[in-house]
């Protein structure tokens, strides 16, 4: 049985207006939170060579800066839930800025863990969590297309980013680059600026319910005193999310999948030049895929809205899942530069397809106001995978010396996380049936209950008025 959507909202959002300007401004921070760590993959080869450093030593750079924007998720959610989306990521901003500037004075490739991989990490962390939880706020029956324009940034940045990225250290070297790329981040803090938080429309309580409202209000005090430390961090990040089937499921298949989901982006240029191509015909690789994954994000957004797919939007994200593991699968038949663009076209396609509705599967499982608690949570526990997956592929390139097998790995693991989300959606959706079908027969066994109740009900008043009309002439008679 295919999955409801979830239940809108009580209060509904407005679908329009300043939130297509939302939507803009998180197309800003999300393209620089999933792009920037793939773009900075083409300075990878040289860095590598300047600092003497091994392939699994330089892919860490990127997988320690994934890891801690996933693991920042949280910190990102509190903070999110406390003071808003708008200052969280203009301080996002500022911490990419500054990382980038102080990695432009490293020494070492240990030096470049902390400044590009730490700082630059958390910073993109505070972009990405705000703007994916204010769509929710200001989408619900537009949302899967709203995400999946937003989710577009990505793309759009990497196609760009790339072969500029290329330019400007054959221009100023990777120290000037670094610092232009750490100006450049600094529009974040302008996408931030533009997420006006949505305040609701506040009905004006009549004059009876003040007193009641004041007498609650002495009483709610005391209560919030006793509140223990588990639930105020209850409170900003939802643990009760761990008892839900649906985002288990959600999250061990994620946790398979990005185990091998990373690797294959940052290692494309490095294995386009291992093959003999030059370096901006190696880095047009990554611009082709991002192009098609331009694309490919809004129009999967597009379908995904659809009445037909909306309702199997879990199935929808598991086969798109598949589809990118089984590219990675055909990727060492690519030995040529034509047929690397055609992998390039195809891998942005699966790797657009799953973006695009990474989050709205997520969504559609928990609802909004759960939201932004559940991609906290996801991305913490996701970190690990995403941290250990590049530099695990580095190491069977070392061990190997070939880059074919470390494809093949990867799409081997993207393909089991796909067989496992579409098991697990599957038997979670016929429980989730079953359930309603009990929940309904329940109804209808207290439907008929009370109903028996109310007819005795009805019988004993009618006799009562008997009786009383009986006793009226006798005690007439007694009387004479």
């Amino acid at each position: 049985m295919a999955p409801m959507p979830s239940a809108p909202p009580p209060c509904l959002p407005p679908d329009g207006g300043w939130g297509w300007v939302v939507v803009g401004a998180a197309f800003i921070s999300i393209g620089f939170s999933y792009a920037f760590p793939k773009a900075v993959t083409v300075f990878y080869k040289e860095i590598q060579e300047i600092f003497h450093a091994t392939h699994s030593e330089i892919a860490w750079i990127s997988s320690i800066m994934l890891a801690v924007m996933y693991a920042g998720g949280p910190i990102s959610s509190v903070l999110v839930n406390k003071y808003g989306s708008r200052p969280v990521v203009m301080v996002g901003g500022l911490l990419c800025c500054l990382g980038m500037v102080l990695a432009s004075f490293s020494t070492s490739v240990v030096q470049l863990y902390l400044t590009m991989g730490f700082t630059v990490g958390i910073g993109l962390a505070f972009n990405l969590q705000p703007a994916l939880t204010i769509i929710g706020k200001y989408f619900y029956k537009k949302r899967p297309m709203a995400n999946g324009l937003a989710m577009a940034g990505s793309p759009v940045f990497l196609s760009t980013l790339a072969p500029f990225n290329q330019y400007l250290f054959n221009t100023y070297g990777w120290k000037g680059s670094f610092l232009i790329l750490g100006g450049i981040l600094l529009n974040a803090c302008v996408g931030g600026s533009l997420m006006r938080p949505l305040v609701p429309k506040q009905t004006t309580s009549k004059s009876k319910n003040k007193i009641g409202i004041k007498g609650e209000d002495s009483g709610l005090k005391k209560i919030h005193k006793k509140k223990s430390t588990w639930e105020r961090v209850n409170k900003y990040l939802d643990f009760s999310l761990f008892k839900h089937r649906g985002f288990l499921i959600y999250l061990s298949g994620n946790v398979i999948m990005f185990v091998g989901f990373f690797a294959p982006i940052i290692f494309l240029a490095p294995y386009a030049k291992d093959q003999g191509i030059d370096e901006y015909s190696a880095a047009f690789l990554l611009s082709v895929m991002a192009f098609v994954d331009m694309f490919a994000r809004p129009s999967v957004g597009l379908i995904a809205n659809s009445k037909y797919i909306r309702p199997r939007i879990q199935y929808f994200f598991s086969f798109a899942v598949m589809f990118n593991g089984v590219c990675h699968l055909l990727c060492p038949l690519a030995q040529t530069y034509p047929s690397l663009v055609v992998y390039a076209v195809f891998f942005g396609l699966g790797f657009g397809s799953v973006s695009s509705v990474l989050f709205e599967t997520l969504m559609d499982l928990v609802g909004a106001p759960r939201f932004s608690s559940a991609v906290g949570l996801v991305t913490v526990v996701e970190c690990g995978p995403v941290l250990l997956g590049p530099p695990l592929a580095g190491k069977l390139v070392d061990i190997t010396g070939e880059y074919k097998y470390m494809y093949m790995a990867c799409g081997a693991i993207v393909v089991v996380a796909s067989v496992w989300l579409l098991i697990g959606n599957a038997i979670n959706y016929r429980l989730l049936e079953k359930e309603k079908k009990k929940k309904q027969a329940r109804k209808k066994i207290m439907n008929t209950l009370e109903s028996k109740e109310s007819e005795p009900l009805s019988k004993s008043k009618h006799l009562e008025d008997v009786s009383k009309a009986e006793t009226i002439p006798s005690e007439r008679e007694t009387n004479i």
